[in-house]
């Protein structure tokens, strides 16, 4: 099996090509490949398909096997892989995901891919919670961006526990199918830095959708101007909104890391040739 390793700050996933590759049982074969040390490593798949209602369909599963709905760190790569690859070679290209049809704007220069604009939709805020953990108390602000989000604003993020908090939120079941965890930190007006725990795959070095959670959330609270930057451990990405909040765009980097051939072993029993 051919597959392509890219990363969107350090958000790192294994993209098949869907046009020429089957995946029968994508759940089993996720765990498969992005185990460290015993496969290629990552924070899950992504499989590239084509698409009926869009240029082409992106489906994503986390490196423990479960389907996520949306990734704005691996969509963008997705444009650049269909770009590059002369799959669709557009500048304007839509993605059928889980989460809808986005819509991803192209930075180019000499046909490659310099970064990648999504528009991520309108974010649906919920009512905030509190969480009480070891006598202290935390508000989450529950935020859809496509995918589950809950936002935690904190005073710090290079200390916070977030390995435990994380853990501690998964376990305690208060988000049924699973969520993802932002814990940020606002530095000033235009800018964020955040840390982030993943359903299905721990803690990562960033999370597109995310980011694009936590700008909703201190948006709506008037902390943040239209546009900010948002800091996460891998890297910079840009979030603003051009209609008050209405639709979140989410602009930053799409890079390969490596290409390589799977052999053919137990954990390729879901893959076939077209």
């Amino acid at each position: 099996m051919r597959f392509t390793k890219m990363q969107g700050t350090g958000n790192d996933y294994i993209y098949i090509n869907g046009f020429e590759e089957s995946v029968s049982a994508p759940e089993k074969l996720a765990p498969a490949l992005c185990r460290p040390h015993f496969g290629v490593g990552s924070d899950g798949i992504i499989l590239i398909e084509p698409s009926e209602k869009a240029d082409c369909k992106m489906k994503m599963y986390n490196a423990d096997g479960s389907e996520g709905f949306m990734c704005g760190n691996g969509i963008r790569c997705v444009g650049k892989y269909v770009y590059e690859y002369g799959i669709v070679p557009k500048n304007h290209i839509t993605v059928e995901t889980m989460s809808g049809i986005k819509e991803l704007y192209l930075e180019t220069e000499q046909n490659k891919v310099i970064s990648v604009t999504v528009n991520m939709g309108t974010p649906e805020i919920k009512p905030s919670m509190t969480v009480t953990k070891n006598d202290c108390h935390f508000i989450l602000h529950p935020v859809s961006m496509g995918n589950p989000h809950a936002v935690i604003l904190v005073s710090d993020t290079e200390y916070f526990p977030v390995k435990a908090m994380g853990k501690y939120l998964e376990e305690i079941s208060l988000f049924p199918g699973g969520c993802n965890i932002e814990f940020a930190h606002i530095i000033n007006r235009k800018q964020i830095q955040m840390r982030v725990w993943e359903r299905g795959s721990q803690e990562t070095l960033s999370c597109g959708s995310g980011a694009c959670a936590v700008f909703a959330v201190a948006y709506k609270l008037g902390l943040v101007e239209s546009k900010i930057t948002v800091n996460v451990l891998g890297g910079d990405l840009e979030i603003y909104t051009l209609d008050q909040g209405n639709s979140i765009y989410l602009k930053g980097p799409a890079k390969v890391v490596f290409e390589g051939i799977y052999p053919e072993n137990d954990n390729l029993t879901f893959l076939k040739r077209k």
